[in-house]
């Protein structure tokens, strides 16, 4: 597509939405940009463009979108925002960074969606192809945005993104030659309206897929139940609850996976070094995408075996008086609180709190008086969640995070488990979920 002379608007001026600019201004077109944040709080690398001839910075009112070709908001602007509604009512496109991107693209996509472990899989499909002698580039909703990686020389075998709602909110032509849906959980309400809305906009990664192309599934997902009848790609499923007679399962402390005109493969379970079935989970959709891409199982296994998880999910935050830490800050939904309790044979207290997302705490129940022996509230969300979970659950609120871990840590005997999985989002004390881990990784280093 010729951008050149074009008017283009790009709301929302963070790390993805500079890029964007960044790249569309490298095209020749003519970039207005707005956020209702103040000018002072705008992504760092905003300076790098601020001068540009090409570039207009409009105030933020509808008035920006006289003459524009199409819009872009950044992943963080919600439908519902005045300028994007007013922009649909003009009959002014908005596509999304990821959809810009693609139109032009050269390297094929796997794009990893879901509503819970998207970057331990990325990450861990991107270390898979490495070690398979791939040139990649992983990025997406993590790390480098698409965007960025497109207006370079674009020289690597694969791209693997991960992609989420928001992204695929404005997608028009957007299709991964590999698409990956883990789950469907409850998250986004505030942004989506509905969770029926957020897993119709999920699902969406498979649209514009054709029979070349590979879907990845979750047999065990509810939410996933006949998808494959409106898919027309070459679909193959995964399933840690059952055996399938094609795909990819658990049976015999091996996965194995089952491919049509290929012989059966195991890997053994003993290879993965990250907590929980949901990781068990991740681990096989990344070996079947890795399968499609030609990496052989020896490799898969290296690599697998090599990979020790990433930070903030379900880590191990150091031990006192018998009584281990653990930080899962990314676990900023009730699916993720699900899966990281889960993981745990011990009594756990639960720190649960932060920023509400109109999250469905009430389904937390039966897990909680299951594995919680004790819930510590914390934040914004607090006297929501305890309206939520009930009097049978042993609660406790505090404000900030600091008074929930030391409350924890008084009320813990030895071999109790505290665990941050706070199934929230953090802005309400904490610039993003990496700075709260590591604060809570900071004071349980001080207790």
């Amino acid at each position: 597509m010729d951008f050149t002379g074009k008017k283009i608007v790009v709301i929302g001026m963070g790390k993805t939405g500079v890029a964007t600019a960044k790249f569309l201004g490298k095209q020749g077109a003519r970039v207005r940009v707005t956020d209702e944040k103040p000018f002072d709080q705008w992504n760092g690398e905003f300076k790098q463009i601020a001068r540009e001839k090409w570039l207009e910075i409009g105030d933020y009112n509808t008035r920006i979108l006289t003459g524009a070709c199409f819009v872009v908001p950044s992943p963080g602007v919600p439908p519902d925002n005045t300028l994007l509604v007013e922009a649909l009512k003009r009959n002014i496109p908005v596509i999304s960074e990821i959809e810009l991107a693609y139109w032009v693209l050269k390297v094929p996509v796997i794009a990893v969606t879901g509503t819970n472990g998207k970057t331990t899989t990325t990450t861990l499909l991107g270390e898979i192809l490495r070690c398979s002698g791939k040139k990649v580039f992983v990025g997406g909703n993590i790390g480098t945005p698409l965007i960025e990686y497109a207006e370079g020389p674009q020289e690597d075998d694969f791209t693997v993104v991960e992609i989420s709602s928001f992204q695929l909110q404005w997608i028009r032509k957007f299709r991964p030659f590999i698409a990956i849906l883990l789950n469907i959980t409850c998250d986004h309400i505030n942004y989506h309206g509905s969770f029926a809305e957020y897993s119709r906009i999920k699902k969406r990664v498979f649209a514009n897929q054709t029979k070349e192309d590979f879907a990845i599934l979750n047999a065990a997902d509810p939410e996933q139940e006949d998808l494959d009848r409106i898919i027309d790609a070459h679909v193959m499923k995964f399933s840690s609850k059952r055996l399938l007679k094609k795909g990819i399962f658990i049976k015999n402390n091996n996965i194995v996976l089952r491919m049509s005109g290929a012989k059966e493969e195991q890997y053994p379970l003993s290879i993965i070094n990250l907590p929980g079935l949901h990781n068990v989970e991740n681990v096989m959709a990344a070996i079947m995408a890795a399968r499609f891409c030609g990496c052989s199982q020896k490799n898969i296994i290296e690599a697998v075996a090599a990979f020790r998880g990433l930070p903030h999910r379900i880590e191990f935050a150091g031990e006192k008086n018998s009584i281990k830490f653990y930080d899962d800050s990314k676990g900023t939904n009730v699916g993720s609180v699900v899966r990281a309790l889960e993981t745990f044979a011990q009594p756990v207290i639960l720190l649960l709190g932060g920023r509400d997302k109109d999250g469905d705490f009430e389904t937390l129940n039966p897990m909680l008086a299951a594995k919680a022996k004790k819930v510590i509230l914390f934040g914004e969300a607090r006297d929501r969640i305890a309206s939520l979970i009930g009097k049978d659950i042993q609660t406790l609120r505090k404000t900030k995070l600091k008074e929930a871990i030391e409350s924890a840590y008084k009320s813990a005997q030895p071999g109790d488990v505290i665990l941050l999985s706070p199934g929230c989002a953090s802005f309400d004390e904490f610039a993003n979920y990496k700075e709260r881990g590591n604060f809570f990784k900071d004071v349980v280093g001080n207790l």
